[in-house]
């Protein structure tokens, strides 16, 4: 199971399309890391795809082949490693998605996503003007003058998601952000050359590690995929839900709206069942998905009492949890 509700169009993107040496070629001129998905219309069916990752100031290619269907679209988010509240771009277009890599085939009518892992997320038509080689570009609000400059500002977000004290996010140098690019740079080792691509790459693995976007995200760092489910306490009220299965090094987004509990209770479990995150807080639990009202009587209620563990976030807006096969991960300190 996978919360669908989502912060549409919080990013203020607008789409523009030109005419590409590539077949379908995606262009980030935001000030966000992009995580881009693209489908087509294929007879009854729809292909999806992704997820192609764009880092600001850059243009990859989403689909190879030369364009020959009827409608193309587009959905992509920011990444995980930006605070605040998730930003989505999409449209009207209902399509499948799975939360790593994937492919997949389904029917246009379908009304759900046919396995467990998948699930829908609202995609954005394309008008290729029937090209066989087609661009499109993500902008926000208010948009930048040009890909230099998104890259620049794209830095600057990624250097403040990681707790530097910078300013506004534009495309203007400024003597704060020279510090903490050369903070990061020895930091991490790296060459005073380093390139913006690979600047891009350190600091989104190093804000995955700390940064918490609105809401409860779960990752998954080890090799295999596992199954989560989660406990809450609203308003005196206990509820537990689940599953959520995570990819090995996917992440889920278990709750999308800013936190306001003190404390979240997960469990985590290997496809076979056996527990990797636990704790002495019981819940109740059942093998298929689930939402559940109350914590006691689990057995007399025909349901399974399980141990679910404690991840305290008292005063966060945001919170994301690590697990792996040693259990629950604390965040990493700089």
């Amino acid at each position: 199971m996978i919360a669908k509700k989502l912060i549409l169009a919080s990013l203020a993107v607008c789409a523009s399309a030109t005419a590409a040496q590539a077949q379908l070629k995606l262009c980030n001129r935001t000030s966000y890391i992009l995580y881009a998905a693209s489908g087509y219309a294929q007879g009854v069916n729809a292909a999806t795809q992704g997820w192609t990752r764009i880092v600001p100031g850059t243009c990859q290619t989403a689909i190879k082949e030369r364009l020959s269907a009827h409608g193309y679209f587009v959905y992509a988010r920011t990444s995980l490693g930006h605070a605040g509240q998730m930003r989505a771009w999409g449209g009207g277009q209902k399509l499948c998605v799975k939360d790593a890599d994937f492919a997949l085939t389904t029917p246009l009518a379908s009304t759900r996503c046919p396995a467990d892992d998948t699930f829908d997320r609202p995609f954005a038509g394309v008008d290729t003007h029937r090209a066989k080689s087609w661009a499109m570009t993500f902008d926000e609000t208010p948009a930048f003058a040009s890909m230099k400059e998104a890259e620049a500002a794209g830095l600057k977000r990624l250097l403040k998601d990681e707790g530097a004290k910078i300013g506004a996010i534009d495309a203007k140098p400024d003597k704060a952000t020279d510090a903490a690019l050369a903070a990061f740079r020895k930091r991490m080792n790296m060459a005073a050359n380093a390139s913006a691509s690979d600047l891009f790459d350190a600091l989104e693995t190093e804000a995955l590690k700390t940064t918490a976007p609105a809401g409860y995200a779960v990752c998954d760092d080890s090799d295999k995929p596992v199954w989560v489910a989660l406990g809450e306490d609203k308003g005196g009220k206990f509820f537990s839900r689940g599953w959520w299965k995570i990819a090995a090094g996917g992440c889920a987004k278990a709750i999308t709206e800013p936190l306001a509990a003190d404390r979240i209770w997960i469990l985590a479990q290997t496809p076979g069942g056996v527990p990797i995150v636990y704790g002495p807080n019981k819940f109740c639990t059942t093998n298929v998905e689930f939402e559940i009202q109350g914590r006691e009587n689990c057995a007399k209620r025909g349901l399974v009492e399980s141990g679910f563990a404690e991840t305290k976030v008292k005063g966060l807006s945001g919170f994301t949890a690590h697990v792996s096969d040693k259990g629950l991960l604390l965040p990493a300190k700089k």
